[in-house]
């Protein structure tokens, strides 16, 4: 998806643009029909077929409570848009289709599971896994940046889940097709919904037989910790183990990766990459910028519970809401001048992990990888400079880009920090 502000704003067709196209994400400017929804039609109406359609949410102070109030708007029937107009199978037994009180209950030990101080013990992994992808770029020679990102965040939730590490490109795949299947590169021959309906049986799949295995031998991992849950009073069943075990890994898969090439996209090249990679002070803050502007999740669904007046429109009870968290995180009444990648933003209430009681339970998890590959990035490289064109992932749910080829120069002072360039 552009990340920049359009060239032309103002020549944008808000009726005609249609949300759920993932054309539009890859090859058009969504911040353009964004910037004019905020400005026209914050809360707007768009007409999907007959008998579908649903309420764009574009403004920060509409979007977080859209995503912070359960009481007016559930995630159980569904968050994501492929699920329009049906009934999401693992609502009440995923966290991320349950509503409190559930949610507390579900979301509470995997949320002690990933405190700050449990998290670092995995930095090691980590930081092995950052200089194994970034080993290719020590020799100058022209690196996809973005395809090495697509593979890190398996270092962490793959070691966190206990599953074993020659499994990791294919589950890599499997998520990437389950929120682009679409994508050419991703997609199946048979079309989009066996693309999407083949994904889920692999994962579904491959995590049955994890869980047969790991029953008999639980550890401390985060599955072992979803099968010794209990919620209730009682364990969770085996299919909510596994539906859990699938947001787990899509989430990882599908956000982490894009936050770094969205910055980069920026960056490279300019000023603010030299002035981010020599003040140490300004990394966190750097890091929250890079996840506003990224905004790798692109959006999240709800359902009104009940009649509801926002911005003048009447959203009625069972009607579907889409939080566009790219429009929310460029809203000009949250962000100073929001199309400026501004790596000293202070605060920065970004929504990049969302908000309320399903603010990403992982997100301890991304931060400590992305703050270890940036003090890689900057300890070891001078500079990059783009090595061919940008592509941008096809697909509604996550804004991302997946090839970015670029060249890297090595610091002199970092030569052999990350071994040797790979052959």
């Amino acid at each position: 998806m552009r990340l920049n502000k359009s060239a032309a704003p103002g020549e944008v067709d808000r009726h005609a643009v249609d949300l759920t196209d993932p054309l539009l994400f890859a090859h058009g400017d969504p911040h353009a029909v964004w910037e004019d929804m905020r400005e026209h039609a914050p809360v707007h109406w768009q007409q999907v077929d007959d008998t579908l359609g649903f309420w764009s949410v574009t403004t920060f102070e509409d979007a977080d409570l859209v995503l912070r109030d359960h009481t007016l708007f559930t995630s159980q029937r569904g968050t994501m848009l492929f699920l329009l107009g049906k009934d999401d199978p693992a609502r009440g037994r995923q966290m991320a289709a349950t509503d409190p009180p559930r949610h507390t209950r579900m979301r509470a030990p995997m949320q002690r599971a990933l405190t700050n101080k449990r998290v670092e013990k995995y930095s090691d992994a980590v930081t092995a896994e950052v200089h194994r992808l970034l080993a290719p770029a020590l020799g100058g020679e022209r690196f996809d940046f973005a395809e090495a990102m697509m593979a890190l965040p398996m270092a962490t939730a793959g070691t966190m889940m206990g599953l074993p590490r020659e499994d990791w490109p294919h589950l890599t795949r499997l998520t990437t097709m389950s929120i682009a299947p679409e994508d050419p590169e991703f997609g199946g021959p048979d079309g989009v919904d066996e693309t999407l309906q083949g994904a889920h049986r692999e994962l579904f799949a491959y995590f049955h037989d994890i869980l047969r295995e790991r029953r008999h031998h639980l550890g401390d991992d985060l599955v072992s910790l979803l099968l010794d849950m209990e919620i209730d009073g009682s364990r969770l069943e085996t299919g909510a183990v596994l539906s859990n075990c699938y947001s787990l890994i899509l989430g990882a898969n599908v956000t982490t990766p894009f936050v770094p090439t969205g910055a980069m996209a920026e960056v490279v090249g300019t000023g603010v990459w030299d002035e981010w990679r020599t003040d140490p002070k300004l990394l966190n803050t750097g890091l929250d910028e890079a996840l506003r502007w990224a905004s790798p999740t692109n959006h999240f669904m709800r359902y009104a519970l009940q009649d509801v007046e926002l911005r003048g429109e009447k959203i009625r009870a069972g009607d579907a809401v889409v939080v566009w968290l790219g429009a929310a995180n460029r809203d000009a009444e949250a962000f100073a001048d929001p199309f400026t990648f501004d790596i000293r933003r202070k605060p920065n209430r970004h929504l990049a992990f969302g908000s309320g009681p399903h603010y990403c339970v992982g997100h301890t998890v991304a931060r400590m990888s992305l703050k270890i590959l940036f003090t890689e990035l900057f300890q070891t490289f001078e500079s990059f400079e783009f090595a061919g064109g940008i592509e941008h992932l096809h697909s509604n749910f996550v804004a991302g880009i997946k090839h970015m080829p670029m060249a890297g120069r090595v610091r002199r002072d970092a030569v052999g920090r990350l071994g040797e360039p790979a052959a």
